[in-house]
């Protein structure tokens, strides 16, 4: 098999670019997809990869990026959404409109990307079909305070996981996600300010630690490739230092 075409949207980011470095240095050939277009350039520069400069909560502009890596290559073998957003705020401090940003950060870029990727992978010349890989969170099945916004989107994309999963099964198109515990990113900002929170955040995770980028890389890497995760599909992937299950002595 020629090497596999893996479509990153939104992967410029903290843990964007490292899976875009791992896949490279597989032999992946990578198709990248973001907004800001100087760190966009920068990256395909160092990883060879093709870019396209975009924003991802238009559904036409993602549907062109798929359309446009299929064009390009043939085919696409995997396709993963990164984009997002954290809100930390009671529903009562919330406000309309920084919730709707929250949905169409979190959930709706990750429907148009399986609403697009889906479409293609069913026409590949390969009768495997393809991966799509979203990203959900350790706060869209665990109850944490201050977080309803995000919890309700990240519910909202394993939901979408499970039911395009059973969709797309006939055709060989796998669908899964991966839900992170607190991770090292410029995302998670304040929360990873400083020492002192870090180390807050720390004990809550049963491995003592928070996450780092290279933690969620090597699982996303895993749930793109269909040698690894062929009989994979409809699953949400904790990746979490063991937050939403495990509580220690």
């Amino acid at each position: 098999m020629s090497a596999p075409i893996y479509l990153l949207l939104g992967g410029t980011g903290g843990i964007g670019a490292p899976l875009a470095r791992r896949l490279a240095a597989d032999g992946a050939t990578v198709v990248l997809g973001a907004r800001d277009a100087d760190r966009l350039s920068a990256l395909a520069d160092e990883t060879g990869a093709k870019a396209f400069t975009l924003d991802a909560t238009d559904a036409d502009a993602v549907s062109g990026l798929v359309d446009a890596a299929v064009k390009e290559y043939g085919r696409i073998d995997g396709a993963i959404n990164l984009v997002g957003s954290i809100l930390l705020k009671p529903a009562h401090a919330t406000s309309p409109d920084e919730f709707d940003e929250t949905l169409t950060m979190n959930l709706k870029t990750a429907f148009y990307l399986v609403r697009a990727a889906a479409k293609a992978m069913q026409s590949n010349r390969d009768p495997e079909g393809g991966s799509i890989v979203l990203m959900s969170s350790v706060a869209g099945r665990y109850g944490l305070s201050n977080h309803e916004a995000i919890a309700a989107a990240k519910a909202g994309v394993e939901g979408l996981v499970r039911a395009a999963a059973a969709t797309y099964a006939p055709k060989g198109v796998r669908v899964n996600a991966v839900a992170p515990g607190l991770v090292r990113t410029p995302l998670a900002g304040r929360l990873v300010a400083t020492e002192q929170a870090v180390e807050a955040s720390a004990k809550l995770h049963p491995l003592g630690r928070i996450g780092e980028p290279d933690d969620l890389r090597d699982a996303l890497a895993f749930l793109l490739n269909r040698d690894a995760s062929g009989w994979v599909t409809g699953q949400t992937l904790s990746v979490d230092g063991g937050f939403a299950t495990v509580r220690p002595r």
